[in-house]
C-alpha cells in the first residue's frame, strides 16, 4: 500500500472499547488507512460482558481491521481494572515500542439508562455505575497510556461521547447519562492542554444518531432496511452507519494539520464537510443539525436537506 491510500502505514493505535458500533467502526476504518490497531472490550468469543450481547466479538473486530488492510489485534480488557489496562499498554510498548493513537471509547451503560427518570428515582448503584463505565474507564486507560503516546511528537488523543459540545448544553434527559456524555468533552479539553506543549492533539468526536448493531435490533431492522423504523421513530430518517464515525476519526489521525482541532468537540457530519468522507451509502447526514433545527427547532426542511 501507498502513503496516499494507506496514510497511517506504521502508526499503532489503541481503540479501547471496540467490541462493537463506533469503536468496531473506528478500528476497521483505521485498519483501512493501514494502521495497526489494538483493539479492546470485554466481549469475547468465551465470554460475554454485563452488556448481555453475544453477536459482536473483539476477536471479530481484530479479524474486520486485518481484513480491511491493517493488522487487527484483540486483548480481552476490562478498562476498569488497572492492572489489566496496565498489562496492555505494557504488551504495545513491548511489541511496537510507541503508541500513536488512542480512541477512548469505552460505555457499554445503555442497559443501565432509563430516560426521564429523575435522579433521585434512579437507582444510585446503576448510576454510579454508568459513571464508571463512561468516565472512570477513559482516565484510567488515559492515564497508563499517555506516557507512551508522547514518546513521539503528533499523538492523538479521542474522546468519543454522544452529542457535541453545543446539544449538550441541554439536558440529556437522565442525571448520569448526562454527566457521563458531558465528560469526554471536558476530557478533551482538558487532555489538549496537557498535550499541547509535548506536540500532541486530543479531540472529542460524537457521532449523529447512530445505527449501531444494537439499534438496529432495538427496532427490529436491518442494515439493508432499516428505514422501516422511521415510523416509529421519526428522528431515524437522519440516521447514520457505524462508518461514518468510522471514517471521521480516521480522517482525523491522517491529517498532518491535526493539532488544528485540539481540544475541540467534533461531529461526524461536520468532520465530513471538511475532509469531503462520506458514509457508507454515499450520503453525508448531518444528524445534530437536524435533530437541533428541524426536530426541536420547528423548522419546516426535509431530511434530505441534511444528508
Amino acid at each position: 500500500m501507498t502513503e496516499q491510500n494507506a496514510p497511517l502505514q506504521g502508526r499503532i493505535a489503541l481503540v479501547a472499547g471496540a467490541t462493537r458500533g463506533a469503536g468496531r467502526a473506528i478500528a476497521v476504518q483505521l485498519g483501512a488507512a493501514g494502521a495497526t490497531v489494538y483493539v479492546t472490550g470485554r466481549t469475547t468469543r468465551e465470554k460475554v460482558s454485563e452488556v448481555g450481547r453475544t453477536t459482536e466479538t473483539i476477536e471479530e473486530t481484530a479479524e474486520l481491521v486485518t481484513a480491511a488492510g491493517g493488522e487487527g489485534i484483540a486483548v480481552p480488557t476490562d478498562h476498569l481494572e488497572e492492572e489489566q489496562v496496565k498489562a496492555l499498554i505494557e504488551r504495545i510498548d513491548r511489541e511496537r515500542g510507541r503508541l500513536d493513537i488512542l480512541v477512548n471509547d469505552i460505555w457499554g451503560g445503555d442497559h443501565l439508562l432509563e430516560f426521564g427518570k429523575k435522579m433521585w428515582d434512579t437507582e444510585l448503584k446503576h448510576g454510579l455505575r454508568m459513571l464508571e463505565l463512561g468516565v472512570k474507564t477513559h482516565v484510567i486507560t488515559s492515564s497508563y497510556a499517555l506516557p507512551l503516546l508522547i514518546r513521539n511528537r503528533g499523538g492523538l488523543v479521542v474522546e468519543m461521547t454522544d452529542g457535541t459540545a453545543e446539544y449538550n448544553r441541554r439536558f440529556r434527559e437522565n442525571f448520569y447519562y448526562d454527566l457521563a456524555k458531558n465528560a469526554p468533552i471536558r476530557m478533551a479539553f482538558a487532555l489538549s492542554e496537557d498535550l499541547k506543549d509535548v506536540g500532541c492533539t486530543a479531540v472529542c468526536v460524537t457521532p449523529g444518531f447512530l445505527r449501531s448493531e444494537e439499534m438496529l435490533d432495538n427496532f427490529g431492522v436491518t442494515e439493508e432496511n432499516w428505514r422501516d423504523a422511521i415510523a416509529k421513530v421519526p428522528e431515524f430518517v437522519i440516521a447514520e452507519s457505524p462508518v461514518y464515525v468510522g471514517r471521521a476519526v480516521a480522517a482525523v489521525a491522517s491529517d498532518p494539520d491535526r493539532a488544528r482541532w485540539n481540544g475541540q468537540s467534533l461531529s461526524s457530519g461536520q468532520l465530513a464537510r471538511e475532509y469531503g468522507f462520506t458514509d457508507a451509502d454515499g450520503s453525508r447526514p448531518d444528524a445534530w443539525a437536524y435533530i437541533t433545527e428541524v426536530t426541536l427547532g420547528g423548522k419546516d426542511a426535509p431530511a434530505g436537506d441534511y444528508r
